[in-house]
């Protein structure tokens, strides 16, 4: 019981709490997905062009159509869409599949998503990735790509793996391991060769700018190669023959023939025709 004179202040009405946001819908999404042509992709002219003539964007928008029945249970009807959707643009994406916002599949050719593959916002791939399974059992067996992931051509992911925020996938790569946020993977099987670069223009489209880790090991070795003759070779005024003498040409003539494997069955190295000259 309130005894004083003042009357009871109101108690401060509570905030109602916020709720999710809401992915938009078709429509806004198919509006967000040629947005994102025109940002990406210089050959793009304008809406007209991209509405009519891009078959990553016609897939794209027959698949959120099929998932929307996936979801609701309808199973035969979302499979006959993406059949179709597949004879139409060269893009097989089950309609399991989740796909974010902005989702851009340039050229489409040969892209193939399974069905419980998982796909972010703002991701890139190119003509050729695969998102595909390594079981035949049932459940999670495809791969989920993070927020502004970029695939080069013919990428292939492979088996329940995590591809990280800003990654990207080099061409013909084959990755079967989880990808840390913001790497750069290349190789079969795919090796991590670069971490986080910065995007100067939001997204990380220069996916040929790939180190080429074989190159560079190579270039390595040839030049402890180097350093190790080098080190080793005698101080003496005879301590190497020039490039143009008789026995460099000599044994630049007679080394693919001193190779074991690159001999005819029987056939014996012969020696230099010539004696190399001394010099004095």
């Amino acid at each position: 019981m309130n005894t004083s004179l003042t009357p009871p202040l109101p108690e401060p009405a509570q905030a109602p709490a916020a709720s999710p946001a809401q992915p938009p819908g078709w429509w806004g999404s198919l509006r967000a997905d040629v947005d994102c042509v025109l940002a990406r992709d210089p050959a793009a002219r304008n809406r007209l062009e991209v509405w009519t003539i891009y078959p990553g964007v016609h897939a794209v928008a027959w698949h959120r159509v099929a998932h929307a029945l996936w979801q609701r249970g309808w199973r035969y009807l979302p499979r006959w869409m993406a059949f179709v959707a597949r004879a139409l643009t060269q893009v097989d994406i089950h309609p399991g599949a989740r796909i974010g916002q902005r989702f851009f599949i340039d050229h489409g050719a040969g892209v193939v998503i399974g069905e419980t593959a998982e796909i972010g916002d703002d991701v890139t791939l190119y003509h050729g990735v695969t998102l595909g399974g390594t079981t035949w059992r049932a459940g999670k067996r495809h791969p989920t790509l993070g927020h502004r992931v970029v695939v080069g051509a013919g990428a292939k992911i492979l088996g329940a793996i995590e591809v990280g925020d800003d990654a990207r996938i080099a061409a013909n790569s084959v990755v079967i391991e989880p990808v840390p946020a913001g790497a750069t993977v290349v190789g079969i099987p795919g090796r991590v060769v670069a971490r986080r670069r910065d995007a100067p223009h939001g997204f990380d489209l220069n996916h040929h700018l790939i180190p080429d880790p074989l190159g560079k090991a190579v270039s390595c070795l040839l030049d402890r190669v180097a350093r190790l003759e080098a080190a080793s070779a005698p101080t003496g005024p005879a301590q190497a023959q020039r490039p143009d003498s008789d026995c460099a040409r000599c044994d630049g003539a007679q080394l693919p023939h001193t190779l074991p494997h690159t001999l005819p069955p029987g056939a014996d190295s012969q020696p230099c025709p010539q004696p190399c000259p001394t010099e004095e």
